[in-house]
């Protein structure tokens, strides 16, 4: 193994530009660090389709651009160790992800909706709303929203790029607009796809869709009637329930009551209590657009920092 030390200026400048880069597009993006072992302080960022610098051997930095690209998908970050050939001990990577903020995309520019891109935006989601009713969908209703689109559904998707960790709620009580919503929101790696609308209504809307041919497996994904179970009644009580269902889905929780769980009450399974009542009782994150800041990191680490 090769030891290149940490990043010299050049290339540490080079790599802190590439992270503000994409930073600013919102691109998902990864900071490997060794803080352990040797060449202590050295580098790595890790894009999606794209690796920056280099750890000093070639097997470890395509082990941490691996773990790295699967800690982005669970927005995450941890230290790591790696076993290197020749080196007489593990060396230690802590890899911090920048994952883009998720995306709340919502059809139907009703009053749920209302509350429910108001309750997201203090979430740190980026909103989007889209109705063809323009008189619905306008910027005095939705100030909060990132972007309005005033199209029908299909339109809408056209316009839109919808990824893994994109969360659609179809609001609109309307199959001439409900169907096309879901229809086109099942094609997408969406994380979450839910619908309003009684039980009898789903029930409905699920015959239909599958007489069309829509595959059963494909069904399977749509969360309708939307949201939790808490009896919700008012608008904002509604966007409650259809948010605690979408942070449930986010965490892969179940969004049963606390009192019934087993296990670390806070994140994702398997994650540390610890962990994360730090990062709840740590300095909230800046409001500028970006990704989340999490606890004892900055939104830009320095590069050649170690």
């Amino acid at each position: 193994m090769s030891d290149p030390g940490p990043p010299n200026g050049r290339a540490a400048r080079a790599l802190h530009e590439r992270l503000t880069a994409a930073l600013d597009a919102r691109e998902p993006v990864a900071v490997g660090t060794v803080v352990r072992g040797s060449p202590l302080g050295a580098k790595l960022l890790v894009l999606p389709e794209e690796i920056v610098g280099g750890l000093g051997d070639t097997q470890l930095d395509a082990l941490v651009a691996a773990d790295a690209r699967r800690l982005l998908r669970e927005e995450r970050s941890e230290t790591r160790p790696y076993p290197v050939a020749d080196a007489a001990a593990a060396v230690e990577v802590f890899l911090e992800t920048f994952p883009p903020p998720p995306t709340l995309l919502i059809f139907g520019a009703v009053h749920v909706a209302q509350a429910l891109c108001r309750f997201a935006k203090a979430l740190g989601f980026d909103v989007v709303v889209t109705d063809a009713r323009a008189k619905l969908a306008t910027p005095e209703r939705f100030p909060e929203a990132d972007r309005i689109i005033r199209a029908w559904p299909d339109e809408a998707l056209e316009e839109l790029t919808i990824a893994a960790n994109t969360y659609v709620a179809i609001l609109t009580h309307d199959p001439k607009f409900d169907e096309p919503a879901l229809l086109g929101s099942l094609e997408t790696p969406a994380a979450y796809v839910g619908a309003v609308g009684s039980r009898s209504t789903n029930r409905d809307r699920r015959r239909r869709l599958l007489d069309a041919g829509l595959a059963p497996e494909q069904l399977a994904r749509v969360r309708g009637p939307i949201g939790l179970d808490i009896g919700a009644d008012t608008p904002e009580e509604m966007a409650i329930s259809i948010l605690a269902e979408i942070i449930a889905v986010r965490h892969g929780r179940a969004g049963g009551p606390l009192t019934e769980a087993t296990g670390p009450i806070r994140g994702r399974p398997g994650e540390a209590d610890g962990a994360t009542e730090a990062a709840a009782q740590a300095d909230p994150p800046s409001t500028a657009p970006g990704p989340r800041v999490r606890a004892g990191s900055s939104s830009a680490p320095s590069a050649s920092s170690s």
